[in-house]
């Protein structure tokens, strides 16, 4: 694997990311300049601010200025563990770069990282405490856009930069996924992403109005009105499932926004459906969701839970309060959104089961939901089904079946991988959570029900947990150790396991290098 090679693709998607540095700058600078009535007013906090974004803006340009440096030029040879790579690294080093505001705020090091991964992984896991919810308004902008960029964003940069460097961008779009169906957008990435980024930032535009006239009137934690600047941070992290609020106590912070909820209930459930195949429905065929196998699944899962969800909380025939309720902790938690508008946690443990198997079971391929996908699970019902039958007609040629195609056997292998590894995954980071415990300097206990529950939360991509990672809590009592492992867990969950994974192999290791001309056996097609 040529380092030089990984890292000069990765400088030049760090330089555009640059920009993303400038609305948080303006913003904080408007509001170092002028009061809410645009009255001069010089604050110097505020100034300060948008230097320090600016600061972080042109560091991290020269970073990917020198990144570039040492590219390799051969770009149109690529080896498979190099293409895994630059999706991994530039994940990460996103992150790293995408914390400096976080440091500047005052969060150590651990804690600022924590934070960016959590946003730029759209899992919505907050390390934020009591004293940090007076940050500015630019503060809290930036965490909403690495969640937005985050969702489809970083996949679009992704498609959008490599074909500069002569990379057909399917080579890097197979490391978001496992081959699962309905994945592939068309034949032609590029053109399918463009698409893509256009319906994505108009459903946000269409949100950010219908909350703006849904939020009139609302009240939030802290006392104030919400306005356009609300509706904004939180269609930023709707779309891309990402569930971060600017306050304290996410939904439920708002007092009388009944309208408001059905609006994030809605969007919550399209984030977590097929981008690809909503904007086939909008453009080309409107029955085209309704004829998907799994986001008829999807739906009927929600639907399900939310039934159940309503009884259980009204004791009786639910109101529509009860149904809102049970609607947005259920759209919320499957397309890994991660807001809430009632504190589950306080719910009765059959509930808190079901919730888990919500998160477990997540949005479809193709959406800015996290964890393994509703279309893996159906096709290993559909498997087990399958074998089922065989035992009763062994000779009997079965095929798999999704989208009227015939799914090949080195797909299910793949499905079948990712699956057993999400399972594995969620003991494998809930043993060291429970182990590490809670910050010695902090009275907070971290039973295994915690442990269990931010494991899955972490690892599909959602956010709250139980206990003290709750929906109205923090991870900010976590053992600085278990914090670096949710990290982790948030990053490998991202890029489905497979992806980083795969780098640890003593193959790709003892093969990494500086610069290299790479075999024409391992081009990659």
């Amino acid at each position: 694997m040529r380092l030089a090679l990984v890292f000069g693709v990765v400088g030049r998607i760090l330089r555009p990311f640059a920009l993303a540095f400038l609305p948080p700058f303006l913003l904080a600078l408007r509001d170092g300049l002028f009061d809410p009535d645009w009255a001069f007013l010089l604050d110097g906090e505020e100034i300060k601010e948008a230097v320090k974004f600016a600061v972080t803006g042109v560091s991290t340009y020269v970073a990917g200025t020198l990144l570039v440096a040492g590219h390799d030029d051969d770009a149109r040879v690529f080896r498979r563990s190099e293409a895994l790579a630059v999706a991994a690294a530039t994940w990460g080093l996103l992150g790293v770069f995408a914390a400096i505001p976080y440091l500047f705020a005052g969060l150590s090091p651990v804690d600022a990282i924590f934070e960016a991964i959590s946003g730029l992984t759209t899992t919505g896991a907050t390390i934020l405490g009591p004293d940090m919810w007076e940050q500015s308004r630019a503060f809290f902008l930036w965490r909403a856009m690495t969640q937005w960029f985050g969702g489809l964003g970083v996949i679009a940069l992704f498609v959008v930069v490599l074909p500069r460097l002569g990379i057909a961008g399917r080579q890097i779009f197979f490391a978001e996924s496992s081959s699962a169906p309905g994945e592939a957008v068309s034949p032609s990435v590029r053109r399918s992403a463009a698409k893509l980024w256009i319906f994505y930032v108009g459903l946000t535009l269409l949100m950010v109005a219908l909350l703006w006239w849904t939020m009139d009137g609302v009240t939030l934690t802290s006392g104030k009105s919400a306005g356009i600047y609300e509706a904004t941070i939180h269609s930023l992290t709707t779309l891309s499932a990402g569930g971060f609020s600017n306050d304290p106590n996410s939904i439920m912070g708002m007092k009388d926004s009944a309208a408001a909820e059905w609006v994030f209930i809605a969007f919550m459930f399209l984030a977590g459906a097929s981008y690809p195949l909503m904007w086939i429905a909008v453009t080309r065929n409107p029955l085209a969701l309704l004829r998907d196998g799994e986001f008829r699944l999807y739906t009927l899962v929600a639907l399900s839970s939310v039934t159940v969800l309503a009884f259980a909380l009204a004791g009786d025939i639910p109101g529509v309060e009860h149904i809102r309720n049970a609607a947005f902790q259920t759209t919320s938690l499957i397309s890994s959104a991660g807001f809430a508008s009632d504190d589950f946690n306080k719910w009765d443990p059959g509930l808190k089961a079901l919730l888990v198997v919500v998160m477990i079971l997540g949005g479809c391929a193709g959406s800015a939901a996290g964890g393994a996908k509703e279309v893996r699970f159906l096709l290993v019902f559909k498997f087990i089904r399958r074998e089922f039958s065989r035992v009763l007609h062994p000779r009997a040629v079965i095929p798999i079946r999704h989208g009227g195609e015939r799914v090949d056997a080195s797909v299910m292998r793949a499905i079948f991988l990712l699956v057993l590894l999400y399972l594995l995954g969620y003991v494998v980071v809930a043993i060291p959570v429970a182990v590490f415990g809670a910050d010695p300097a902090t009275s907070t206990h971290i039973d295994l029900e915690t442990s269990a529950s931010a494991a899955v939360a972490c690892l599909s991509n959602v956010g709250p947990a139980f206990g003290p990672a709750g929906p109205m809590g923090t991870y900010q009592d976590f053992h600085v150790l278990s914090k670096l492992w949710l990290t982790f867990a948030m990053l490998i969950g991202r890029l489905e396991i497979v992806t980083v994974l795969a780098l640890f192999q003593w193959e790709v290791l003892k093969d990494i290098r500086w610069s290299a001309a790479a075999p024409r056996r391992s081009r990659l097609r």
